[in-house]
């Protein structure tokens, strides 16, 4: 994995792009105001086996001819949650600059059915693939993985690399992103630290990490990286402290793939909490909260100990949590903000900005160097709008962009 990069880094001056260059401009996402824009644009059911699993697609606005969005496998997803993670989906991408709309799409395998997964997955490429040609792109969420997005390309006979205007790739799409697994977990990383830099802080901080899966590990390794030092992490059997500073390294190699960490072989020096929210009330300065959605509720804002609240993951705090945070003083630094990494770097793809033909190392580089200029100019107006006294900081960014924020319905 290459280096990261700083924010201000040089990658490619002979690209015909400079990853500083915004690309926003002032194109409004929604298409007019004809569009009801409290439904999504498409909200479809997909054809998967009978009995086995249900499967759904939502589109919450097409941009260019373009939407895309991460592909949910769990056995409690609905066609309304996809709705609203297709529109946060648009604001995201809306934040970034990309001409791209919002997309979800959904698999919820029946309860105790015995599903073949690759079996699965053929059927919901085959099912989607009308989709998929015609410029919705779906990509990896949570409960998916590289591999399965692979076999439903596979069996939509979709290829990326050869939709007309996307960047051309010197390597394949499945090695692109071996090579940027972390990206995620990289732009949340990147947030935080401009975050601290933005608060003035120059000695090393306690971050707690609630959630050690993909974007939680690679958040902690980017951050203890940067001499920061990782005092807490959580995962589905509680939480794994120590104020003296965990082995990040160590503590992965402890971990599933699911994010789960084995017990034996932890630090001696290791407090072990059973599960519950120990995480919310260890002494620290950062908390990324990179697991389930609504992991801080209005009844539970009360137990945040840390100054910074940083949502790595998918509408992590209410949003009457939200604003509590912000009036108590702490910086919230909100999931549409944060978690684009993904998203952004295949649309910048989708979209033909990032330079084709260049070697993997290069693309890589100029993928972060990109995401993370954006990022980081986001958290600052996120921060400065906070600072003064804006209690709905995203929304002034969205509406500054164009993009309506009606309630889903």
């Amino acid at each position: 994995m290459n280096q990261a990069l700083s924010p201000g880094s040089s990658v490619d001056p002979g690209s015909s792009v400079d990853p500083g260059t915004s690309v926003d401009s002032g194109r409004s996402i929604d298409p007019g105001s004809s569009v009801d824009t409290a439904r999504p644009l498409l909200s479809t059911t997909l054809h998967l086996p009978s009995g086995e699993a249900q499967g759904w697609v939502v589109v919450d606005r097409m941009v260019d001819g373009l939407a895309m969005g991460g592909t949910r496998m769990t056995a409690t997803v609905t066609e309304q949650e996809l709705a609203h993670l297709a529109r946060a989906m648009t604001q995201k991408l809306a934040l970034v600059g990309l001409p791209i709309g919002g997309a979800k799409a959904g698999i919820a395998p029946a309860p105790g059915a015995p599903v073949q997964r690759a079996d699965l997955m053929r059927a919901f490429g085959r099912a989607a693939a009308p989709l998929l040609h015609g410029g919705v792109y779906l990509g990896c969420d949570q409960g998916t993985t590289y591999a399965d997005r692979q076999t439903a390309f596979d069996a939509a006979g979709y290829d990326v690399a050869h939709r007309p205007g996307a960047t051309r790739l010197t390597v394949g799409w499945d090695e692109l992103w071996t090579h940027m697994a972390d990206i995620t977990g990289y732009g949340v990383a990147v947030a935080v630290l401009g975050a601290l830099r933005a608060a003035g802080t120059r000695t090393p901080q306690r971050i707690v990490i609630q959630g050690f899966g993909t974007v939680g590990r690679a958040v902690a390794r980017h951050l203890a990286d940067h001499g920061h030092r990782v005092v807490a992490v959580a995962d589905v059997r509680g939480t794994i402290e120590d104020q003296r500073g965990l082995p990040v390294a160590d503590l992965t190699a402890l971990t599933s793939s699911d994010g789960t960490i084995r017990r034996t072989g932890l630090p001696t020096t290791a407090r072990v909490h059973p599960p519950g929210r120990a995480w919310l009330q260890v002494d620290a300065d950062v908390l990324v909260l990179a697991a389930s959605a609504a992991a801080v509720r209005e009844d539970t804002v009360s137990e945040v100990r840390a100054r910074t609240v940083v949502e790595g993951g998918n509408m992590s705090c209410t949003e009457p949590a939200r604003r509590l945070l912000r009036a108590a003083g702490h910086t919230v630094l909100p999931d549409v903000v944060v978690n684009v990494g993904g998203a952004a770097a295949t649309g910048c793809v989708l979209a033909g900005l990032a330079p084709s033909g260049l070697p993997l190392p290069r693309l890589s580089a100029w993928l972060r160097a990109w995401i993370a200029a954006r990022i980081t100019r986001n958290c600052e107006l996120v921060q400065e709008l906070q600072t003064s006294g804006s209690t709905d900081p995203v929304a002034q960014l969205l509406t500054a962009k164009g993009v309506r924020q009606d309630p889903v319905a």
